[in-house]
């Protein structure tokens, strides 16, 4: 290695300082989601696993809140269960519930949880029903009223019990089900359940983790990424269809963190290598950013 890459190493850790220096201490909400987490390659699927580990490493609070579409669709087709939707929504009843928890909890948590130790962190899976509680969701995101049955909507987070993990060193992974009021679980959006938890720990960032590069202004082109977005300009981008079904409810739960203290959101493409560094550890960043405003 020469003079020149041994002092470019050094540039990236010196532009990172500040941030970690400024950082340090603070709580960060990941969730974790995306095609990336079924990449048959071993080393797409725990990279974002060592970005997590970095982030615990130099001393910020790192909370973990992960999805699993694919892998509850996969786990409802060996059961013989048949996949229901209404405008995009899981239908979930008695039976798909069951898979839905024992899928997410015993699964991909465990699955998330193992790529982190490998990175050297410290993960403690927590189900979702151990720390959120939730009613039943009864209207979709238009206002319209919808049965989707086992499906809820966040209304507690249990904020001493993944605090008292953080306290005891642990980077906390919660799968999104929560304890409906009826005692029993339900299934819950993970975008929503990683926005309401950024919102009851007032975290410091909220980091979504997908398999898109960010909000794009032209959703055909990768190009038009837009950086930095105000939540003034929420509205016009849905009416345009900027904003479509999809982001809906990683855009909704973003204001909504930010409306409850959190102070910035960033949507981030977990497929590029570093991603989460980049975004949160460099001046420009490389995914999109909503703020206040």
């Amino acid at each position: 290695m020469n003079v020149s890459e041994v002092t470019a190493k050094a540039r990236v850790l010196l532009e990172a300082l500040p941030y970690i220096q400024d950082f340090r201490g603070s709580i960060f909400v990941v969730k974790y989601g995306g095609s990336f987490m079924d990449d048959p390659d071993p080393v797409v699927r725990t990279r974002i696993a060592y970005d997590i580990a970095f982030l615990a490493a130099v001393g910020i609070n790192v909370v973990v809140v992960h999805g699993g579409g694919k892998a509850i669709t996969r786990a409802m087709e060996t059961s013989g269960l048949k996949a229901n939707f209404i405008n995009g929504l899981r239908v979930t009843d008695e039976a798909t519930i069951a898979v839905v928890k024992k899928t997410l909890d015993e699964i991909v948590n465990k699955d998330v949880c193992a790529a982190i130790t490998t990175a050297k962190g410290r993960p403690s899976g927590l189900p979702g029903d151990s720390v959120l509680v939730c009613q039943k969701l009864t209207t979709d995101d238009d206002g319209n009223t919808i049965d989707l049955g086992y499906v809820g909507d966040v209304t507690e987070v249990k904020v001493k019990l993944i605090k008292k993990e953080i306290a005891e060193g642990f980077i906390p992974v919660i799968s999104p089900v929560a304890e409906g009021y009826d005692g029993k679980p339900y299934n819950v959006n993970a975008d929503l359940v990683a926005g309401r938890v950024a919102s009851a720990l007032r975290a410091r960032r909220l980091v979504y983790m997908s398999d898109v590069p960010g909000l794009l202004s032209d959703p055909k082109n990768p190009e038009s990424l837009i950086s930095t977005l105000k939540i003034s300009q929420v509205d016009d981008l849905k009416k345009k269809g900027v904003i479509d079904k999809g982001m809906r409810p990683k855009v909704q739960s973003a204001i909504r963190a930010l409306q409850e203290g959190v102070q910035r959101v960033h949507f981030v493409d977990g497929r590029l290598p570093h991603s989460l560094l980049l975004e949160i550890f460099t001046e420009k960043g490389i995914g999109t950013e909503i703020e206040h405003g």
